[in-house]
């Protein structure tokens, strides 16, 4: 499995997240990002490309899949962006409270070990009015899919990196103080992995 990690996983990872309905729900939000930016799980770079960089001061970006930071970097430099990679996960992120305008968190929830740590950490670091930007797949409405999602999981999460199929998004989102405008839709494909959530959150006051 360390080898399948190594040299297989980081390009099924970019090319399953590089599809063409992935991207344009990747272009519904990251556009919106401005000011100091913390990106979670910036993952092989995908959403370089889809910032505005008229609006966009810095980027961080962590990611605690070493093997995924040589095509971040590709995709970094020929974008143009200014972006301090950080091999680490979001449960403890090193950097002071209200230290950026936005976070943004896409297709990075599913498999984050402690969702909850890493949502209370996102909403710590943003500063007043600061807006947390996601675009995820999750739990899906219909209940048979969802008890297929749930029986599916543990052998997916195998196979894509601790990737879990049946997270609910809007109840993690508000268990973690933050108030979303949530979206929510199947994309073309297996149900199983195709309902997406989308929008923005603010800390609940």
């Amino acid at each position: 499995m360390r080898w399948y990690d190594d040299h297989v996983l980081p390009y099924l990872i970019d090319l399953a997240c590089g599809l063409a309905p992935i991207r344009r729900q990747r272009l519904l939000v990251i556009p919106r990002a401005r000011g100091r930016v913390l990106e979670v799980g910036i993952g092989t770079g995908l959403n370089a490309p889809l910032y505005d960089r008229t609006r966009v001061t810095s980027v961080v970006g962590v990611e605690p899949a070493l093997r995924m930071h040589r095509l971040a970097r590709r995709r970094i430099a020929a974008a143009g962006l200014d972006v301090q990679l950080m091999g680490l996960s979001a449960e403890r992120l090193p950097a002071p409270d209200a230290s950026f305008d936005t976070v943004v968190s896409t297709y990075t929830l599913c498999t984050i070990p402690d969702p909850i740590a890493a949502l209370r950490e996102m909403r710590r670091v943003l500063a007043p009015g600061g807006r947390l930007l996601f675009a995820e797949h999750g739990r899906a409405p219909d209940a048979r899919v969802w008890r297929f999602q749930q029986r599916l999981t543990p052998l997916w999460r195998c196979v894509a990196g601790g990737c879990h199929l049946d997270r609910d998004i809007p109840a993690l989102l508000r268990d973690a103080g933050f108030r979303a405008d949530v979206q929510s839709r199947y994309l073309p494909g297996p149900k199983f992995v195709s309902y997406h959530y989308w929008g923005e959150a603010v800390a609940d006051a």
